[in-house]
């Protein structure tokens, strides 16, 4: 196949681009808007396979490119990512996640339209989405495919807008569409606005460790190769129309995770106080509406396309704890591009 990932200079489109490189013949063209969390500091630009475009799905220039580069299918990971920045400035989630969906779309029916028969039929756009769609669970439960969407934050609600629109052109149109929906992932070259690289980089830099609220929060932890190897199995194997949920059965609460954390670093890199890095942990003011708990059942995945976690949350946060330290140079030109690390999500920008 000829595959093009919108987003795929992001931190999930990159361990795709990695992925499908390293262990497919399918060609890779990257659909990018180069935001402020793009890299392909991990993908070997110069692979013969790989072919990288920057735009914005939001206008025309995702049209012209499929017409122009003509792919087998659509991996649709452009996006609008960080809770806390949707809480504070929620248009640009709109704008992207739901306007640049609808663009996208009629592009993509538009483009299938004009494919002949045979490819036509083989033609698939894959949209990728979030356990956020679902809501808060209480302490028993997994999301399944079929739970009722409650979104809670501007984020949520602009993905769960998504899906809809990307479910609807299928059910209306007849575009031949896949969905997947991930818990949250982690690993190595994501943007350290997020939970583990933001804490494991702070420590790094011997600051404080922020933990909202009381560090009570749930959430099901997903290893970005794992999350890619689930990707492709979709896309090349998954039933038009259906949903697959992905996760990794890996639940553990933010503090547990921060404490794991500081365990892996004081092996690492001990602190030059002679204190353990969990010293540093804070509880800080928690996020607004802040969702208690995720959980994915991917019974789907695993019976109907064979796939499972290669990964298990310790080893892989021990090597995503240790890309990091071996990594700093990337996060400080991260910092030297404007980004300090402040704290976001407080509500004062809606």
């Amino acid at each position: 196949m000829r595959i093009m990932i919108t987003g795929g200079a992001g931190f999930i489109g990159s361990a795709f681009v990695r992925l499908v490189l390293r262990e497919t013949g399918h060609d890779v063209l990257v659909f990018d808007k180069f935001t402020y969390a793009a890299s392909l500091g991990g993908v070997p630009r110069d692979h013969p396979r790989l072919k990288v475009v920057a735009g914005d799905i939001c206008d025309a220039a995702a049209g012209e490119t499929l017409a122009r580069e003509t792919p087998d299918a659509v991996l649709h990971l452009a996006a609008e990512s960080h809770v806390d920045r949707s809480i504070d400035a929620p248009s640009a989630f709109i704008r992207t996640n739901i306007v640049g969906t609808h663009m996208l779309l009629e592009q993509a029916a538009s483009y299938w339209r004009s494919l002949p028969p045979a490819r036509a039929q083989a033609f698939r756009f894959h949209h990728v989405s979030t356990d956020e769609v679902f809501g808060s669970l209480g302490p028993q439960g997994l999301f399944a495919e079929d739970a009722r969407y409650d979104p809670r934050s501007p984020y949520s609600a602009s993905k769960a807008a998504a899906d809809h629109l990307v479910r609807a052109w299928h059910h209306t149109y007849g575009l031949p569409v896949l969905v997947s929906n991930c818990s949250n992932n982690y690993g190595p070259w994501q943007f350290p606005e997020k939970l583990i690289p933001h804490l494991v980089t702070r420590a790094l830099a011997g600051k404080t460790l922020p933990v909202y609220g009381r560090g009570e929060n749930v959430r099901d932890w997903l290893h970005v190769e794992d999350h890619a190897r689930a990707l492709l199995a979709i896309l090349e194997r998954g039933q038009v129309g259906q949903s697959y949920n992905v996760g990794a059965r890996c639940e553990r609460r933010n503090i547990d995770v921060a404490r794991e954390i500081c365990a892996i670093l004081d092996e690492l890199q001990p602190r030059a106080d002679g204190k353990t890095h969990a010293h540093a942990i804070a509880f800080v003011a928690d996020r607004p509406g802040h969702d208690l708990r995720y959980a994915i059942d991917p019974s789907r995945i695993e019976s109907d396309l064979g796939w499972r976690p290669k990964e298990s949350f310790e080893s892989g946060l021990c090597s995503t704890v240790a890309w990091y330290a071996q990594n700093r140079s990337w996060c400080d030109e991260i910092a030297a591009k404007g980004y300090d690390g402040a704290r976001l999500g407080l509500g004062v920008g809606a």
